[in-house]
């Protein structure tokens, strides 16, 4: 008899709107922009392109230190998040991911700059796929990204979204 996996679930409101997060045994796995309901078609596709198998099943429990630490994020009690993540994408996506997590708390990176971070120069559209599907956003913070021209570009939430997050660690001011 095969043992059933789960991968938990629980939203938090916060000032960019309803975020649902999703986590694995292993850790974090996904924040998704909005209520669970709504989102649930979008996540079990998700899971199942990735080939994650489990049952998505509501725990508070399981996910309190995750929307502590995000919560504390969005009050400006917590400037770097600790916590286990299980992410799952190309070798490539993961670089850039990594690069991301190196991005400062009220700082940010072109694009040019991440492709020039992982030793990859020319990159800079492949670094924007990576970044746009980045399955934890704001712990990898891919909000810090802009364009080499200073300007806000993209961000898979909306521009809004991105922009309440740089305004919250007090980067806006700095983009021109």
């Amino acid at each position: 008899m095969t043992a059933q996996s789960y991968l938990y679930y629980d939203e938090l409101d916060s000032p960019i709107g309803k975020l649902t997060v999703v986590a694995t045994e292993k850790g974090v796995c996904n924040i998704h922009f909005g209520p669970f309901e709504p989102s649930k078609a979008t996540l079990n596709v998700w899971l199942k392109k990735r080939q994650i198998k489990g049952t998505l099943t509501h725990s508070a429990e399981r996910l309190t230190p995750v929307l502590t630490q995000l919560d504390e994020y969005f009050h400006g009690k917590r400037v770097i998040f600790d916590l286990p993540l299980d992410l799952y994408g190309t070798p490539f996506q993961k670089k850039v991911w990594e690069s991301l997590q190196r991005i400062g708390f009220g700082e940010t990176r072109s694009y040019k700059e991440v492709a020039q971070d992982i030793g990859v120069p020319k990159a800079v559209r492949a670094i924007g796929g990576a970044n746009n599907q980045n399955p934890v956003p704001i712990i990898i913070p891919c909000h810090r990204v802009i364009g080499s021209n200073g300007a806000m570009v993209g961000y898979g939430g909306g521009l809004d979204k991105k922009e309440i997050l740089l305004r919250l660690e007090g980067s806006l001011e700095k983009i021109s």
